[in-house]
């Protein structure tokens, strides 16, 4: 087997800035390309999920949350929502409907 040329491995996903330049600090290349408007979003909504399915898996919670929120960032950015009025607004809605810190479950209604 060639150890010089090992199999390709597929990522096809959105990743962090800085991973092109990771990776080539350990030798190996990494082809890339610069998503455009339309297929940015796309991907940035299945990073969203990527990451939320990984803090559902409880590995690294503060990380993985620290992840989710990055991505979160990266949208307010794209759809040019500013994130300190994304919070008033949060706020807004906790104060009008209560957060969750009473776990409450709604069974039912009739």
């Amino acid at each position: 087997m060639n150890q010089s040329n090992p199999s390709p491995r597929i990522f096809n996903k959105l990743v962090r800035d800085r991973i092109p330049e990771i990776i080539a600090s350990r030798w190996e290349t990494a082809m890339t390309h610069v998503a455009e408007s339309q297929e940015y979003y796309a991907r940035l909504c299945d990073k969203l999920l990527e990451e939320v399915g990984e803090f559902l898996e409880q590995k690294n919670i503060d990380e993985e949350l620290a992840d989710v929120l990055e991505v979160i960032y990266a949208i307010c950015e794209f759809k040019n929502i500013d994130r300190e009025a994304l919070e008033v607004l949060r706020q807004k809605k906790a104060a009008e409907r209560g957060g969750f810190t009473k776990r409450i479950v709604l069974e039912l209604t009739r």
